[in-house]
């Protein structure tokens, strides 16, 4: 469910028709900026907010281009630029040695186990795995876009995939990791 929640603001945005991108990115940055006040106030330190504080500064940003130009070309753009800057975060967090995953995993994984090698492993092999499912899913809805696709059942498809195989990855890695 920490996935799900994370990645809400995405979600979100997902949902919204592409007509209505102005909508949805102003929907998908309260969404975001809710989060993060609401993981704030329940103790959630910034460290394992990332991706949640990355999704509310790439939603205003969004927004206000889409607000300020609707016709703008990074409208067709939009859904391969917001898994182009979810593959940005999750990359940055690994080359700085703070995996994103770690953050969540953190939630709900007893405190003596967060300085362990084989736990801060499996977060960075998680999220490696995430990062090139962003980037992967960026270059596809980038590719689609530049052939006039960008808002195609295709698309959509690629986007579903983009979260899901990672997802999928993530829960039989950590079964995996938890019978070894």
């Amino acid at each position: 469910m920490s996935y799900v929640r994370t990645f809400l603001p995405w979600i979100v945005f997902a949902v919204f028709p592409s007509a209505q991108w102005q909508s949805a990115s102003l929907a998908a940055l309260v969404v975001a900026v809710a989060l993060v006040a609401q993981q704030r106030r329940a103790g959630t330190g910034f460290d394992a907010l990332v991706i949640e504080l990355g999704s509310a500064a790439f939603f205003a940003a969004l927004a206000a281009v889409a607000l300020a130009d609707p016709h703008s070309a990074v409208h067709a753009y939009s859904a391969a630029l917001s898994s182009a800057v979810l593959a940005l975060i999750a990359g940055v967090s690994l080359l700085i040695g703070r995996p994103f995953t770690l953050g969540i995993a953190k939630r709900t994984t007893p405190r003596e186990v967060w300085g362990l090698k084989p736990f801060r492993r499996a977060n960075a092999v998680i999220t490696a795995v995430w990062t090139a499912a962003f980037a992967g899913t960026a270059l596809l809805l980038a590719l689609l876009a530049h052939a006039g696709q960008g808002h195609s059942t295709t698309a959509t498809l690629v986007q579903v995939a983009g979260f899901a195989l990672p997802m999928l990855f993530t829960v039989r890695y950590v079964a995996a990791a938890a019978t070894r």
